[in-house]
């Protein structure tokens, strides 16, 4: 069976683009014809998942479309083999998502986000009456109405029984516990939306109830929901986050953000030490047990860029060892990205030295990062940025769980240079 399901794969790579554009629904419909296709052979889970490993080991000579196919085909295949009932809520953060939710017809680098997300989890769980799904699309205070453009859409296609959008802003007024010490909605980076959009769903009446947040793009195809569902659902896991930095992820990144990003890994593993095991930390695609959501969401700290290490942290210290890493596929979507010039890894970095602080006990080596994060300004993290010390270019980020050589006195020099 695998040697038919990978003369499949290379049949359809033949035939497939060898990137894919979100924009370009013949596109993403050829991504879940590929995997229609594997599906039909009507092959175990396992099987796919050996499936996925071959093709992720001839990684660059596979296109994008046909790795996202395979991915995909262990999600559904997954699904399949499961007893109901289960229910899955999608939530996502919209700001200044006017152009990008709407087609590439009607804008350069639309993608039509709303309404391909329903159609990805309508695949996803296509014949299986007993799996439910919702999505809450949650406006973050949105100045040019996000929210009202999604709930025209959900009048114009009669979504209003799966779809649902919150505003961030009504939640302010009504004093709503979850989104407190909120007082307007610009205090706001996309935590506070995506937060209150949890502890909506959560709020249900669901067996078997997963809670996934993702991005308003389409980087990560909702069709690997069930690969988070899996894990939560069949493995007994609290949360189970998507991964961009595993072996088995498929990544297409631009951009050149390496090193900082790495300079970022680095800092907060030397203060954070409660989830070594993780590296990527701001995947936007991370599922929860809907029990565990309505014990973590309240009362959390950050509303902004750094609220899902506040999710994990305090998953972990609930129950350890209750979050597994899923390598994804996921295609960088910057066309209409509201976030490509902001680079907020220093005030996440500050906000995670809140969190070490609150939630963690302290010891002598990471309160000396922590007063080294908290006493940089703009200035000194910019020449850090610069001068970023060879310990930590020339390393994976993986390496940083142990490696340990950069210290304090190195980064303090490197501000200086």
């Amino acid at each position: 069976m695998l040697e038919k399901l990978l003369n499949l794969a290379n049949g359809q790579g033949k035939k497939s683009p060898v990137q894919l554009d979100l924009t370009n629904g013949e596109h993403l419909a050829l991504v879940t014809g590929f995997a229609d296709e594997l599906l039909a052979c009507c092959a175990q889970p396992a099987q796919y998942q050996q499936l996925e490993a071959d093709l992720v080991s001839r990684k660059d000579e596979v296109p994008l479309p046909v790795h996202l196919a395979a991915k995909l085909a262990v999600s559904r295949s997954a699904v399949l083999q499961w007893e109901g009932p289960a229910h899955l809520s999608v939530v996502f953060a919209m700001y200044k998502e006017h152009q990008r939710i709407l087609s590439s017809d009607q804008v350069a680098g639309g993608e039509d986000f709303l309404r391909r997300k329903v159609h990805q989890l309508q695949w996803l769980f296509a014949g299986r009456e007993d799996l439910t799904w919702d999505l809450f699309a949650v406006d973050d205070g949105c100045p040019e109405g996000s929210g009202r453009i999604a709930q025209q859409i959900i009048d114009a296609d009669d979504l209003g029984g799966r779809v649902k959008v919150l505003f961030l802003e009504e939640a302010i007024e009504q004093r709503l516990p979850v989104v407190s010490p909120l007082h307007k909605t610009s205090e706001s980076m996309k935590g506070g939306s995506v937060e209150l959009g949890m502890w909506t769903a959560a709020q249900q009446d669901k067996s078997n109830h997963v809670v996934v947040f993702t991005d308003a793009d389409l980087s990560t195809h909702l069709g690997q929901s069930g690969l988070l569902m899996d894990r939560i659902l069949e493995q007994g896991m609290d949360a189970a986050i998507g991964s961009r930095r595993m072996p088995e992820s498929v990544v297409i990144k631009k951009g050149s953000r390496n090193t900082r990003g790495k300079l970022f890994i680095y800092l907060w593993k030397r203060i954070i030490a409660v989830i070594p095991e993780i590296i990527d930390t701001q995947c936007g695609f991370k599922g929860f047990r809907g029990a565990t959501v309505r014990d973590i969401v309240p009362n959390m700290l950050e509303k902004k860029f750094a609220f899902d290490i506040e999710l994990l942290i305090k998953t972990q210290m609930q129950r350890p060892d209750s979050i597994s890493q899923i390598g994804v596929a996921w295609i960088d979507s910057d066309a209409l990205s509201t976030t490509t010039e902001i680079q907020p890894y220093l005030p996440m970095l500050k906000a995670m030295v809140g969190m070490y602080r609150h939630y963690l006990e302290a010891t002598p080596a990471e309160s000396g990062f922590a007063d080294f994060i908290d006493g940089l300004d703009e200035a000194a993290w910019e020449r850090l940025q610069d001068n970023i010390p060879a310990g930590i270019t020339d390393r994976e980020p993986a390496d940083f769980v142990d490696y340990e050589g950069v210290t304090v006195a190195d980064l303090q020099k490197a501000c200086t240079l």
